[in-house]
């Protein structure tokens, strides 16, 4: 597996032809993801439809006329795929190989550089043995063809809940360690308002001191579940979800609420989201409590990842040694206001971190050797006052004399120069 450095992974789904691929900022970004390829239920491979597969064979060719050197990677599945059909694969050994020999072979034709395995719903212990097959099965596949090939091999990632014992069954954590280039972590949707619609709650956030369902204490389980933190991939939301107050006037996290506001289930995308607040003219807060944006407009409390909260997660990202970060999704930002910031910050943390290491590189050579200069004068001072003291006492009456000569206050008073002075001209 190819070793990665800082890396921001932006994500493009299928669902959002309205906004043309040509228009993605592909600068902003280390890694593009194109979602999602589909399964099929029968034969266990790769689906994609004749009215799509335009879109998929050409998403690599374009996103690189602005950025050559972006990686694409084959997202399959999604957060809506049917769960049976993806059981059925992994606990298959038949219905792995056929999965796996599509997968690399749709990747090539298109020219994707790596596969991401988006299915967050194995919740079983038979669906995370078969994972922990799969994910070893895959390397291995993976490794022969590239072999073969003479080409490099394909990227093999996935997006996981946002812990590992968030099911009843742990994820198979050495296999994800050892097979995967890195793993995605969902951190989405931790409280919605279809789901807990009596109190606005912030729906990802980073932090929360009155549940466990929280950004931070995923991260924390994964590496205490064995997970490097360098494998850990940190998920940004370009959308938030807005509650209807019962009283507006109360109107900050945890306030009252009835359910979803401005759409069915309160969902809206960034973009959707800075349109209404201009419209409106309304203000917006931030929470570091929580790492969480928000605003009213009258009984309509909407929470989302504004600049601030996208800054915020970026620099823990980068302070936990995690390996990036994964925007979904980037038809979601409004101008690339939110793709800017997260590479902007990312960007500075590096360089400040860089500059911290050469900053305290002079003050740790300073505090090695400055010591050991200051022993090693002292050591040869005292071998030339017992070299001397020897000397004297040779020298009889003369001697006793000399030494005389430099005691008490004398001595003590002579410079370092004095003293070597004299030593070398009475040698």
């Amino acid at each position: 597996m190819k070793s990665q450095t800082w890396i921001r992974v932006g994500c493009y789904s299928l669902e959002q032809k309205v906004f043309p691929i040509s228009e993605i900022n592909s600068s902003l970004f280390t890694h593009l993801v194109y979602c999602c390829a589909d399964l099929n239920s029968t034969s266990y491979t790769l689906s994609i439809s004749k009215s799509d597969e335009n879109y998929f064979s050409t998403f690599t060719e374009t996103v690189k006329q602005k950025n050559p050197s972006v990686t694409t990677l084959l997202s399959i599945g999604g957060p809506y795929v049917k769960y049976s059909i993806f059981s059925s694969m992994v606990n298959n050994s038949f219905y792995r190989k056929s999965f796996i020999d599509s997968s690399i072979t749709t990747a090539r034709r298109y020219g994707y550089e790596g596969i991401d395995f988006y299915w967050i719903d194995a919740e079983t212990a038979s669906d995370m043995s078969g994972l922990s097959i799969l994910f070893e099965e895959w390397r291995a596949a993976i490794t022969l063809e590239a072999r073969n090939s003479s080409q490099s091999e394909l990227i093999m990632t996935t997006v996981v809940n946002y812990s590992p014992d968030a099911y009843s069954f742990t994820y198979p954590i050495d296999s994800m360690q050892n097979h995967l280039n890195w793993i995605n972590v969902d951190i989405t949707e931790y409280s919605i308002p279809e789901n807990l619609g009596n109190f606005t709650a912030a729906p990802s956030a980073l932090y929360d001191p009155t549940k466990i369902r929280n950004t931070d204490n995923g991260i924390l389980r994964w590496n205490q579940a064995g997970l490097s933190a360098n494998k850990l991939v940190l998920s940004l939301n370009y959308y938030g979800f807005a509650w209807k107050l019962v009283n507006s006037a109360d109107n900050g996290i945890g306030a009252p609420a009835n359910g979803p506001a401005i759409s069915d289930d309160g969902f809206m995308e960034y973009n959707q989201i800075k349109n209404y607040i201009e419209r409106f003219k309304a203000h917006v807060m931030y929470n570091s409590t929580y790492v969480v944006n928000y605003c009213t407009v009258e009984t309509a409390w909407i929470a989302f990842d504004d600049v601030e909260a996208v800054r915020a997660k970026v620099s823990y990202a980068k302070e936990k040694g995690l390996l990036g970060y994964r925007a979904w999704q980037v038809s979601y930002d409004s101008n690339w206001v939110l793709s800017q910031a997260a590479a902007l910050q990312g960007a500075i943390t590096i360089s400040t971190a860089h500059q911290d290491g050469q900053n305290k590189w002079p003050h740790r050579f300073l505090v090695i050797i400055l010591p050991i200069t200051v022993a090693f004068m002292l050591l040869l001072g005292l071998v030339i006052y017992f070299w001397w003291m020897r000397k004297l006492k040779s020298k009889g009456i003369d001697g006793q004399e000399d030494l005389k000569h430099i005691s008490g206050t004398r001595l003590l008073g002579t410079t370092f120069k004095d003293f070597t002075d004299n030593f070398w001209t009475r040698k």
